[in-house]
């Protein structure tokens, strides 16, 4: 039996989509997956070293892990009206923010990669975990914040304003849905094995959906928030066709981010297919 690590966040729509793989109602003859859950930042770092076969990252630290990592169709976050959020105690513009601290959820993840393309002048970045950045912004450790996850459908509960709706600038500006996140395997695991875990991963998202249900108590017992209705939003906006997998759009969204990112230096160039095939 072949152990890999299987890192992923405790966000409702990671462990709603890998329940059924890490809790054996999905057949993946000869592996056992380990798993490890960890905020996306720290995920995007364990990827940088090599330490993970299996991981979400951001699309933003994609780019640096290219040459070591490919990404599996199924099992990401990318669609439309779920981008980042830009968030400010008081009501502002961006033009305002410009030169101001804005704390960030990561300096890898996709959402300081829309925050940076948006335009220039958003360098002073404050990196906190991402359940942290809207008590900074409240308490003026930070001038605005960008928030992801659950932070969308809480911030208004805090007395915080939406500045800017990232997603929503990116879908108006490409036209394609936002590439949030994704799932990456090593290179190395080769591409018999790489093709039998995404098609594993697909059907763990297959049986979610058919048993809803189920993984309500795993995902309760790593969620930061515990309503209901927060929960039950937050997989209905992150989990979607997408995740199944990305189709055409999906990959054409995913290679204008990076791109773009490339254009301004953001990440390095590189040339390798995004998939092993």
């Amino acid at each position: 039996m072949r152990q890999l690590s299987l890192g992923f966040s405790p966000c409702p729509n990671d462990t709603f989509i890998f329940y059924g793989l890490i809790h054996g109602k999905i057949p993946c003859p000869g592996v056992q997956f380990i798993e490890q859950l960890e905020d996306v930042e720290t995920l995007n770092q364990l990827a940088l070293k090599g330490q993970l076969d299996l991981t979400k990252i951001s699309y933003h630290a994609f780019g640096y892990l290219r040459e070591n990592y490919v990404l599996l169709r199924s099992g990401g976050a990318l669609g439309r009206g779920c981008g980042p959020l830009v968030i400010a105690a008081q009501e502002t513009s961006m033009t305002q923010l410009c030169g101001k601290k804005i704390a960030i959820p990561g300096q890898l993840t996709t959402a300081n990669l829309l925050l940076q393309l948006y335009s220039d002048g958003y360098e002073d970045v404050l990196i906190l975990p991402f359940d942290q950045i809207m008590s900074a912004v409240k308490h003026g450790a930070a001038d605005a914040g960008v928030i992801i996850h659950e932070s969308r459908f809480t911030y208004q509960q805090h007395g915080l304003q939406q500045i800017l709706d990232l997603g929503q600038w990116w879908e108006t500006e490409t036209s394609y849905p936002i590439p949030l996140g994704g799932i990456l395997a090593k290179r190395s695991l080769g591409t018999a094995l790489i093709s039998q875990i995404n098609r594993a991963l697909r059907q763990s998202i297959e049986y979610a959906y058919a048993h809803p249900g189920e993984p309500q108590n795993y995902i309760k017992q790593h969620s930061q928030e515990l309503e209901d209705e927060v929960v039950r939003s937050h997989i209905e906006l992150y989990v979607n066709n997408f995740s199944v997998d990305l189709g055409e759009e999906g990959i054409q969204a995913v290679n204008c981010l990076l791109k773009r990112a490339e254009e301004r230096g953001i990440i390095p160039k590189c040339e390798l297919p995004l998939f092993t095939e």
